[in-house]
């Protein structure tokens, strides 16, 4: 069976090859094995999942932050967190929004918030 560590980038098309939730399952697996002690593991782990489900889609924003965020510091693995922390922020926005924009404006405002993501900006909220 495949092994997921975030920070060795899966292949691609093995990864979208695989239901979501076996996605989901082998990020909570790592964290499992790992004891990391988390709020809410499934949550933590469909996070990992999406951004690793960007980045071997090729989302360009997404593709920049990770190389951006490495070249800064930051480990494979924190680097998708950093990302996650974005997509979760803006997952609330929308969320909340008293005026739904257009999808392509959502991905606008989520592309501008990964392009200007950096490793000071992740370390100075306080996560990891």
């Amino acid at each position: 069976m495949y092994r997921y560590h975030p920070d060795e980038a899966p292949d691609p098309e093995f990864w979208l090859s695989l239901d979501e939730q076996e996605r989901i399952q082998l990020a909570e697996a790592f964290h499992r094995s790992e004891r990391v002690e988390l709020p809410n593991l499934k949550a933590h782990a469909t996070f990992h999942a999406m951004v690793e489900n960007q980045i071997a889609e090729g989302l360009e924003s997404v593709l920049r932050a990770m190389a951006r965020l490495e070249r800064q510091g930051l480990s494979r693995h924190d680097a998708l967190h950093a990302i996650a922390w974005v997509l979760a922020k803006h997952f609330f926005e929308v969320v909340n929004a008293k005026h739904p924009d257009s999808p392509a404006v959502v991905q606008a405002r989520y592309d501008a918030a990964v392009e200007r993501l950096d490793a000071n900006a992740w370390r100075e909220q306080g996560a990891s």
